[in-house]
């Protein structure tokens, strides 16, 4: 018996996990997950987490679209990061309520 070769072609789903690197203020790089995504007030937003860290707060990126490519864009506002954030935290929250 043959062992399956799991790659782009063997027609299965496959979760990818797509990898960002993302800099700091101080030029750090860090390589990043997209955990979950959310939209606040039809806006779409990502959470990122570090990848070598999962436990180790996540990154929120307002998500943009342009000529049907996506890109993650920093939130720069402090208004709209306040509602971002209130909108995250309760998200996780309920998550672990559920768990």
């Amino acid at each position: 018996m043959s062992e399956h070769q799991h790659d782009e072609n063997c027609n299965h789903e496959h979760d990818e996990e797509h990898v960002f690197v993302v800099g700091d203020e101080e030029g750090n790089e860090r390589e990043m997950v997209m955990a979950f995504t959310f939209e606040m007030e039809e806006q779409p937003y990502a959470v990122l987490l570090d990848r070598n860290n999962p436990e180790a707060d996540g990154v929120i990126f307002r998500i943009e679209e342009e000529n049907e490519e996506a890109f993650l864009v920093g939130i720069e506002d402090d208004q709209e990061w306040e509602r971002v954030t209130k909108v995250y935290e309760e998200i996780a929250r309920q998550e672990s309520q559920a768990d």
